[in-house]
């Protein structure tokens, strides 16, 4: 499976690759720390160490150290990301070609597919009950590809529907519970009521956007989710029946009319919600922490995703992040899951809200966190979180499955064009890149 994401990665890289690439070997003495007796672990993380979120990693490796001094010793290494998204995914691509992988590497949770199916990650050592207990769902969901559990995510993610609660009141609109979401005609009548009180306020009833990247997918494909529909087939291997299906046509169709109708502008427009001419707001959990910081004067509320008409209560929210997996070149798979359990814990799991505000995975890390209990927002996204977080589709064509999505969503809401026909095309796409993983 490696020769066959090596023909991927040669497109993208020299031949030679780096000297660096070699599998580095390390005696005891050779790292500070580093003792006889100790077996040695390597890891990569994508970031910069002089970070909030570079400084927890490393704040975790120090106290893993600690802790099982004189059985393991991990060794991290920072390899940061570029603008372009490259840098650390360049690395770890020169690394399957030439040989060098650590032993642990982090990956973005919705690549975990495709790093197992290239077998650049192996599955990790059996966890208990009780240690797996210990993760949310959408945790042990987005880490796990045809039934074997890979990886383990330290933070996790999700994403609000704000809205401003002085200008409900003033619609007279009252927000549902968790558990009894509007459905899309019931907020397609609720954007209706507010469309003169918001352009009499010079907006929108909605700030939404179609951004250009993974935004899209993980925004939006709830909507698909909870009309009943999927985008790939359960071993993310088809996305025939699925990608072109009626719920996804439905879901595209449901914010053509969104546009259509003038609930939303097709343009971007910065601070609508913030400057009090929008109603609503769909946007990542960092817009909490944005307001309290710099609109003080929004009363700020999150309402339930909406859900499509058949909705069943099944989960269907926005989830992924960064995860910890043991690479297909370590030798010592007991101890590169320890390290991936470690780093993806209760403790680090603290730490990573701490230095740097990002979710953390585990439940008993969300109830450690005072603002998770004291604060009704935060506490919603975490409950939303806790009881319907759906990772985004495993397949190992995801890249293709993303920007398909974004395509679609971008030709069918804003350019007007035939969904099925669209979406069909869309097909097409992705089952080119899926042949070389189902043909015989």
């Amino acid at each position: 499976m490696k020769k066959g994401f090596a023909a991927v990665a040669f497109m993208l890289l020299a031949a030679g690759c780096l000297a660096g690439c070699q599998k580095k070997q390390v005696k005891p003495g050779d790292v500070e720390g580093f003792d006889p007796g100790e077996q040695y672990l390597s890891l990569w993380v994508h970031s910069i160490e002089d970070t909030e979120e570079g400084q927890a990693y490393r704040q975790s490796v120090d106290r893993f150290n600690e802790v099982y001094n004189g059985t393991y010793f991990a060794d991290i290494e920072f390899v940061p990301r570029n603008d372009s998204g490259g840098g650390y995914s360049d690395k770890v691509n020169a690394s399957v070609m030439a040989g060098g992988l650590p032993d642990v590497l982090t990956v973005d949770g919705p690549n975990v597919a495709a790093y197992a199916a290239n077998g650049i990650i192996q599955p990790l050592a059996e966890l208990t009950n009780e240690e797996r207990g210990v993760y949310l769902e959408s945790i042990l969901e987005q880490g796990t590809y045809q039934g074997q559990l890979y990886a383990l995510g330290v933070m996790e993610s999700s994403v609000g529907m704000y809205y401003n609660k002085d200008i409900l009141e003033e619609a007279g609109i009252e927000v549902p519970e968790a558990g009894h979401p509007w459905t899309w005609r019931e907020f397609t009548d609720i954007l209706e009521r507010l469309k003169p009180l918001m352009e009499a306020k010079g907006g929108y009833p909605l700030d939404m956007t179609f951004p250009v990247g993974e935004a899209s997918i993980y925004y939006y494909a709830p909507f698909v989710w909870s009309g009943g529909g999927d985008l790939v087939s359960e071993d993310g291997l088809s996305v025939d029946g699925y990608f072109n299906s009626s719920q996804m046509a439905e879901a595209m169709e449901f914010f053509r009319g969104v546009v259509e109708k003038g609930y939303m502008s097709e343009a971007p427009i910065e601070h609508l919600f913030e400057s009090g001419r929008a109603a609503f707001k769909i946007d990542g959990a960092w817009e909490v922490n944005t307001v309290y910081q710099n609109y003080p004067d929004i009363r700020l509320g999150v309402a339930p995703y909406v859900v499509g008409e058949s909705w069943d209560g099944g989960r269907y929210t926005p989830t992924g992040s960064w995860a910890y997996a043991a690479s297909s070149d370590s030798e010592n798979l007991k101890g590169a899951t320890e390290l991936v359990k470690w780093m993806s814990g209760v403790e680090s799991g603290v730490r990573i809200w701490e230095l740097s505000k990002t979710f953390p995975s585990t439940y008993e890390a969300f109830e450690q966190i005072d603002v998770f209990q004291t604060d009704e927002n935060y506490r919603f996204l975490y409950e939303q979180l806790k009881e319907y977080g759906h990772p985004r589709p495993k397949t190992p064509v995801y890249p293709q499955v993303s920007t398909s999505f974004q395509q679609a969503l971008e030709s069918v809401a804003l350019s007007g064009q035939d969904t099925q026909q669209v979406l069909d095309k869309s097909v097409e796409r992705i089952n080119a890149k899926l042949e070389r993983y189902t043909r015989k």
